[in-house]
């Protein structure tokens, strides 16, 4: 018997998302810190990143499915890119997080918290 048999459904589709989003994070932002490096040789870079995230995020939501809507399951990706997306920023890009984003970010889980209200 496999390990990840024992896991949930649902725990395996929001492992798989977050390891998606940590290859699309660096897919879209990771270029930032190599300003001097030509856009066309980025744009390749980009998309061999995002070609290993899409290897991640399909199989993610074809599990996903079977326990979550579709509206879920896309609020949920949306918020471990938030978070992802923080973390990145202040250990990858050396960015401060300031009250203004983290409001932002509260916000936008609290839409998270409206989409799974009533969910059965």
């Amino acid at each position: 018997m496999s390990m990840l048999q024992s896991v949930p459904v649902s725990a395996q589709t929001i492992f798989l998302l977050v390891v998606s989003n940590v290859f699309m994070t660096f897919a879209w932002y990771g270029h930032l810190k190599f300003k001097t490096v030509p856009l066309w040789s980025v744009v390749f870079v980009s998309w061999g990143i995002a070609f290993f995230e899409y290897w991640l995020a399909v199989p993610a939501n074809r599990l996903g499915s079977a326990v979550y809507s579709t509206a879920q399951l896309k609020t949920i990706q949306e918020a471990i890119t938030l978070v992802v997306f923080a973390v990145f920023s202040v250990l990858f890009l050396k960015e401060q997080i300031a009250w203004n984003h983290m409001v932002g970010f509260g916000l936008i889980v609290a839409g998270v918290a409206f989409v799974f209200y009533g969910r059965t």
